[in-house]
């Protein structure tokens, strides 16, 4: 498809009413879309992601639309573009989640109205996607700390508190933290070293904030970033210089990049993928270049 085709004016909307801001905004997105020229031959609010999201995503992209917009949060995002992937659809995104990671990565306002308003008057950009073995993911997925986080928070902490709630909870899970014997292998050979953290990255953006800023969704790598060390602190000073956006130590980092690289931890670890834990180590990191078209803003 030509990138210079113009963004579709009609489209079927699908909402994660489970997502942090999805039951709230369903109706009020569905009408603004309308109102902003976007024909919505299908309105979905999804009450069991578990069962119905991929399923009603996979139903849209077959019936042949268009466009699909997708309201959640990052993780509702990564598991419906795998629909998308090499398909003649154009995936729109309201970012209706905690840190909206994704939407930030494309430049998208994280407000409704502004989201809308990218939807209606944007531009088409092809990207790439990542995937760990196999499975597609949008923006990044992380070992370590994150995924520990992400499969213990209570989901009302989570919904209510959003952002400041992570934060909480991140500090419980850190007291509870162990560095790990990282091994990455890729086309030059392989290194093994101590992590703290690791973070793969399509996307520049992770936990709402610029994570791994050398990461793109158009440069056709994926890009691994290592915190390395034992000492939990030093995992702690890394993301306090993140938030006030201060540069790393580049003694305390080890970036890895390229078209596909092996990943393997001592012990096992769960890998999150945009904020859901759904992968093991060992695991292999790759990128799906210019897979899918978004909208972004003009």
């Amino acid at each position: 498809m030509n990138v210079s085709s113009p963004v579709p004016k009609e489209a079927v909307l699908i909402v994660n009413t489970r997502s942090r801001r999805g039951q709230k905004l369903f109706r009020e997105a569905a009408a603004k879309l309308e109102a902003a020229g976007i024909r919505l031959t299908a309105k979905h609010s999804i009450r069991r992601p578990d069962r119905d999201l991929i399923s009603t995503m996979q139903g849209a992209v077959r019936g042949g639309t268009p466009m699909v917009i997708v309201g959640g949060g990052d993780g509702s995002l990564s598991c419906t573009v795998d629909e998308v992937v090499d398909h003649d659809c154009v995936f729109a995104l309201l970012p209706l989640g905690t840190a909206n990671s994704f939407a930030r990565t494309l430049g998208i306002p994280v407000d409704l109205d502004g989201a809308i308003e990218t939807i209606a008057t944007g531009k088409r950009r092809r990207i790439d996607v990542g995937a760990i073995d196999g499975d597609y993911f949008a923006n990044a997925s992380s070992i370590g700390l994150s995924p520990m986080i992400g499969q213990t928070i209570p989901h009302k902490l989570k919904r209510y508190l959003g952002r400041p709630g992570y934060l909480l909870w991140s500090l419980w899970c850190l007291a509870r933290f162990h560095s790990f014997r990282l091994t990455v292998e890729g086309p030059h050979g392989s290194e093994t070293l101590r992590a703290l953290e690791v973070r793969i990255a399509n996307g520049s953006f992770h936990g709402g904030i610029e994570v791994v800023e050398d990461a793109s969704v158009d440069s056709g790598d994926i890009v691994v970033e290592a915190v390395i060390g034992r000492a939990r602190t030093t995992l702690v000073m890394n993301w306090v210089r993140l938030l006030l956006g201060l540069p790393k130590k580049e003694r305390e980092v080890r970036q890895f990049r390229g078209r596909s690289l092996r990943i393997i931890t001592d012990p096992p670890l769960p890998i999150s993928i945009d904020g859901e834990v759904l992968a093991r180590t060992p695991a292999t990191a790759s990128v799906a270049e210019r897979a899918i078209e978004v909208v972004v803003p003009a």
